[in-house]
């Protein structure tokens, strides 16, 4: 509960500004551009500002606001009021962390803080009337010097709108409103935005409202879903967007999680709260005035769910126009437009069957390529029978070079959702082209990075994942990749004399204990990557890594770092940082022992080229 020291915040934005300067013009446009982004700005009516001192409802609007904006203008000086103003704004960025963004419109802020020219003569003016020792002069002057030494907008000739544009994205920036990324080329998206708003009715108080967005994958209901969040997500006092619903849901085996999440960003009267994929919900989460978007391929979902009004809406194929713009959109976009016949482009829509996903990363596939190219790939696509989305979909990772593809097939296994920077460090000393593979990949619209994270579509997801699978149906010891706990143990517990497995990715939920031998690994000579977590071993004899291995992660290994034979190896990245070790391995130990600096001299040596070394504290 809010103290009297510490009112509660009720406005986004506080605007101050010399209105005779602004208000006609810059201020009204920079009132809507905020008022557009849902930020809730206070600017007060011409007539509060009468008489020479600050009204008590403008103080108490300075105290209840998240951020402050100074328009510096002109004649901002000239107003006792103004300077009130700017002044209690300064006194509650001391004492109640009130941020402030500041606006220098055609004025210059040495002029501010100086001051000079015309806010030297408006400060003169100040002095003959309050007196030149005032302490309220002094106090004016004061707060315009700290004001005018913050950084800001200077705004001189030129186009207001682009700046104004630039000043809203900031401030919801700072306000945690970030909107959420949507596409590249969002087409066909804002028609079917406004429809959604008028079924929210959003200017009701009452009750519970749910919206399902239902249809086939890759159709475009996470976009549509993020857009329309972004639209009124400043209409709500709290706001949480949860996506991957249905893959957290299940790693978590149940919805605590997702419900932990929920009360951490959502605390307030009123709620909004959008679902990407999910699988189940109960109406009593939400709080009276609640707005719940959710996104699903069942359309049974939406009407099962215990909540006062439900309003399901189906998200169907872009119409002939909308297609044809979001495909050229991607596959002329950054080239000059070549002269591709008409009836290539009509058989590339034809396959992709209005799916969003479908034009886009044909696409951007297409993109660049000549007509006898484009020729080929609708062959191909021609002699596929029966042919589903996956198939469409790898036409694209068909076209990949060899470094993208395993880069590709790594992330569709392992990686999705996992931080960009850590992935690169992984592929890196995997001998494969980070840098260049990932931004291949993202021109090609089968990845993107959202907040430094490799996002995949579940869609495209599937393909690489059914690629792996249907290396060998039957023994997952002739595929390349591993990540199922069956899997892995299958192979770990075969007496197979070769195996292709060249990555293991094992991260169960829970702690899970299973039985590796001591050459459990040695077989896997093609083995290059190897993360655990979460796995105990119960056997407790040393085991032993193959020499094709280049990075190592056993995240809470209990016991001592498996075993090498002699001579150098290819490992070059080793993270043992969540083991429970505090001893240093025998065969690594400084025989002289000078501790843990030369234990790592004594490591760099024993690998190839030691780029990523991370340990928790040892005892020697």
């Amino acid at each position: 509960m809010a103290s009297s020291s510490k009112p509660e915040k009720v406005y986004h934005v506080f605007l101050s500004f010399r209105g005779t300067d602004v208000r006609n013009n810059f201020l009204r446009h920079l009132y809507a551009a905020l008022d557009l982004k849902g930020i809730y700005t206070y600017i007060d009516s011409e007539e509060l500002r009468k008489g020479d001192e600050i009204g008590p409802t403008l103080m108490e609007a300075i105290e209840k606001s998240h951020t402050a904006v100074i328009i510096f203008s002109e004649d901002y000086a000239s107003s006792s009021w103004c300077l009130e103003e700017v002044a209690k704004i300064m006194e509650c960025r001391e004492e109640r962390r009130l941020m402030v963004f500041t606006v220098f419109y055609k004025v210059e802020p040495r002029e501010v803080r100086t001051p000079r020219d015309k806010y030297r003569k408006a400060m003169d003016k100040h002095e003959s009337k309050f007196g030149e020792n005032s302490e309220k002069v002094k106090k004016w002057k004061e707060a315009l010097s700290k004001a005018g030494n913050l950084s800001g907008w200077e705004l001189k000739d030129g186009d207001d709108s682009e700046h104004i544009q630039r000043i809203v994205k900031d401030i919801a920036t700072h306000l945690g409103r970030k909107p959420l990324y949507v596409a590249k080329h969002p087409v066909g998206i804002d028609s079917r935005v406004v429809m959604l708003k008028s079924m929210l009715y959003l200017d009701s108080q009452g009750g519970v409202l749910m919206m399902g967005l239902w249809g086939k994958g890759g159709i475009g209901k996470t976009t549509l879903a993020k857009a329309l969040y972004n639209d009124i997500l400043g209409k709500f006092d709290g706001s949480c967007f949860l996506a991957n619903v249905r893959e957290t849901s299940k790693e978590c085996k149940d919805l605590v999680t997702l419900q932990e999440k929920l009360l951490s960003e959502i605390l307030l009267r009123k709620e909004r709260l959008v679902v990407s994929s999910v699988d189940a919900g109960e109406g009593n989460w939400f709080g009276n005035g609640s707005r719940i978007i959710v996104t699903t391929r069942d359309k049974h979902l939406i009407t099962c769910h215990a909540i006062d009004q439900v309003y399901g809406y189906e998200v169907k194929a872009l119409e002939d126009r909308e297609a044809r713009e979001l495909l050229s959109s991607h596959a002329f976009s950054t080239h000059a437009k070549l002269d591709i016949r008409r009836d290539l482009v009509d058989s590339v829509l034809n396959h992709a069957g209005g799916l969003p996903l479908a034009l886009e990363v044909l696409g951007s596939f297409l993109s660049g390529r000549r007509e006898d190219e484009w020729e080929s790939s609708l062959k191909k696509l021609s002699r596929i029978p029966n042919k589903t989305i996956n198939d469409v979909l790898k036409i694209s990772y068909d076209g990949l070079e060899e470094n993208e593809k395993e880069i590709f097939l790594d992330i569709a296994c392992f990686f999705k959702r996992r931080d960009s920077e850590y992935v690169k460090k992984v592929l890196n000393s995997c001998e494969l082209e980070a840098v260049i593979g990932l931004e291949i990949l993202i021109e090609r619209s089968l990845i993107n990075i959202e907040h430094e994270q490799l996002q995949m579509h579940d869609l495209i997801q599937s393909m690489g994942v059914d690629i792996v699978r249907l290396e060998c149906r039957d023994d997952p010891g002739r595929r390349s990749r591993l990540w199922l706990l069956d899997d892995v143990v299958d192979v770990l517990s075969s007496d197979m004399g070769d195996c292709a497995v060249k990555a293991i990715v094992l991260e169960p939920p829970m702690p899970t204990e299973i039985y590796i031998g001591p050459d459990a690994f040695t077989k896997m000579r093609r083995l290059r990557l190897l993360i655990l977590r979460n796995v105990h071993n119960s056997y407790e004899g040393p085991i032993y890594l193959p020499n094709e291995l280049r990075w190592f992660r056993w995240a809470g290994c209990a016991r001592p770092i498996p075993q090498f034979s002699s001579g150098r190896k290819k490992l070059v990245g080793l993270d043992m940082s969540e083991c429970n070790m505090t001893v240093v391995p025998k065969q690594l130990k400084d025989t002289k022992g000078s501790g843990v600096p030369m234990f790592k001299r004594q490591l760099a040596y024993y690998l190839q080229d030691p780029k990523y070394l991370h340990w928790k504290h040892f005892y020697v």
